[in-house]
C-alpha cells in the first residue's frame, strides 16, 4: 500500500506559535509528521510527502526515513489539489492508496479501521464533533451527500478527519478526475475535492471514527489538546 501525505501548506492560523510547517510541531517525542511516517512505515507502506512551505525543514526532520518527496513550487497561491498533482505519478493502479493531511494526529487504532473496511473508496469522519469543528459532512446511511466549512449545524452529521483510502481499482478514475479539475484551472481546491466531485457518479462511503482520538492542527488550541492527550497517554508515542 502507498501513502501520500499533504504537507505543503503555510498554516497561517497557527503562525503565532511557529514559523515552520504545522506538521513539524513537537508532540513529545519529535515532530508530528515523524509520528505519522513511523506509523505508516510500521504498517509496511510506501510513503510519499508533498512539500511546499519550508519543505527543506521537513526533509531534514525525515532525512533518515525512506520517503519520496515532491515539491509544489506554487504553494503560496494554490491549495492541496496542486500538491497532489505534482505527485500524480504515484497514482498508479498497482497498489491501494492512503491520502492524509500531514497536520493530523492519529494512531494505529484509526489506521486499523481504515484498512479493515472493504469499500473501494473511504473517507473518515467523526460524528462526535459535528457541533464544533473545521469542515463538516452530511451523510445518509454512511454515504457522503454534502460537505462544507459553513454547513448549518442542523445539517451536519460529522466532522471530516482529513484521511482517505482508495483501492487500486478506483485509482484510474480518481486520477482522471484530478486531471479534469486541474485542467479546469481551479487550483484553490483541496485534494479532497477530487473525491467530492465524483459524488454524482459514485457513492463515497464515510467511516465514523467517533470514540477514537485524533486532532487536526488548525489553531493553537488544537496543538495544546494533542500535547495534553499525549501527556495523559504516553504509550501512544
Amino acid at each position: 500500500m502507498k501513502a501520500i501525505l499533504m504537507a505543503a501548506g503555510m498554516g497561517t492560523r497557527i503562525a503565532t506559535k511557529t514559523n515552520e510547517p504545522k506538521c513539524l510541531l513537537d508532540i513529545g517525542n519529535g515532530p508530528l509528521i515523524r509520528h505519522t511516517v513511523e506509523l505508516l512505515l510500521n504498517n509496511h507502506m510506501e510513503v510519499c510527502i508533498c512539500l511546499g512551505f519550508k519543505g527543506y525543514l521537513i526533509r531534514e526532520a525525515l532525512r533518515d526515513y525512506p520517503i519520496t518527496f515532491y515539491e509544489n513550487p506554487f504553494y503560496r497561491v494554490t491549495n492541496s489539489i496542486a500538491s497532489l498533482w505534482f505527485s500524480r505519478e504515484q497514482l498508479d493502479e498497482t497498489q491501494d492508496l492512503l491520502l492524509a493531511n500531514a497536520d493530523v494526529f492519529w494512531q494505529q487504532d484509526i489506521l486499523d479501521l481504515l484498512l479493515a473496511d472493504d469499500h473501494k473508496i473511504l473517507l473518515l469522519a467523526d460524528s462526535s464533533r459535528r457541533l464544533s469543528g473545521d469542515y463538516f459532512f452530511h451523510c445518509e446511511n454512511g454515504i457522503l451527500t454534502d460537505y462544507g466549512k459553513d454547513m448549518p449545524e442542523a445539517e451536519r452529521t460529522s466532522e471530516y478527519v482529513g484521511i482517505a483510502r482508495i483501492q487500486k481499482q478506483e485509482i484510474a478514475c480518481f486520477r482522471k478526475q484530478l486531471e479534469l479539475l486541474v485542467h479546469e484551472g481551479d487550483c484553490q481546491l483541496w485534494w479532497e475535492n477530487t473525491l467530492y466531485s465524483m459524488i454524482p457518479q459514485k457513492q463515497i462511503p464515510v467511516q465514523d471514527i467517533a470514540g477514537h482520538y485524533w486532532s487536526e492542527i488548525d489553531v493553537l488550541q488544537d496543538y495544546e489538546n494533542i500535547l495534553d492527550y499525549v501527556h495523559r497517554h504516553p504509550q501512544c508515542l
